[in-house]
């Protein structure tokens, strides 16, 4: 009878790690935040999204105001058009402006809204046309590495 027990409050505390490790992961890839119920979409069109991934957050001021919805190639303008889902809380100028932005120096992106000045507010399927393409780190150091190598070949006076 006593093994009987020790088993059951065994396999009870696996049980329970798994849960938490899969609240963990959930919690991790964003799979397990809240939706808010009531949002509206807008458009944005980026050059270059980077790493970007749908169900990234949108944040205004450091605050979580929606997610991405969806994102698509746009085949006639060669862009990555991005629809992003706005929590109906939150009432932005038509002048808004949208920026890719990575949290820490190598973490996950997401997008940035700043506000503008306008009265009139964005509405569900409205465009924002005030767009900042990510930053991809590859292209800065290649840069940087030409750059340096013009410097050098370059004869001095």
């Amino acid at each position: 009878m006593e093994r009987t027990t020790l088993d059951f409050w065994f396999g009870a505390f696996v049980l329970a790690g798994f849960a938490a490790l899969l609240v963990l992961a959930l919690k991790v890839g964003n799979l397990g935040a809240e939706t808010p119920s009531s949002t509206y979409r807008v458009q944005a069109r980026f050059d270059n999204i980077g790493g970007l991934k749908v169900r990234a957050p949108v944040r205004s001021a450091g605050v979580l105001v929606g997610r991405v919805a969806e994102i698509r190639f746009d085949n006639d303008r060669f862009q990555a058009s991005v629809t992003l889902a706005l929590d109906a809380r939150y009432g932005f100028p038509k002048d808004t402006s949208a920026s890719i932005l990575t949290s820490g120096l190598l973490g996950e992106q997401y997008i940035g809204l700043d506000a503008g000045g306008d009265d009139k507010k964005l509405a569900d399927g409205d465009r924002i046309t005030l767009t900042q393409s990510a930053i991809v780190l590859e292209r800065l150091i290649g840069q940087f590495l030409f750059n340096k190598a013009q410097e050098d070949a370059a004869p001095s006076k």
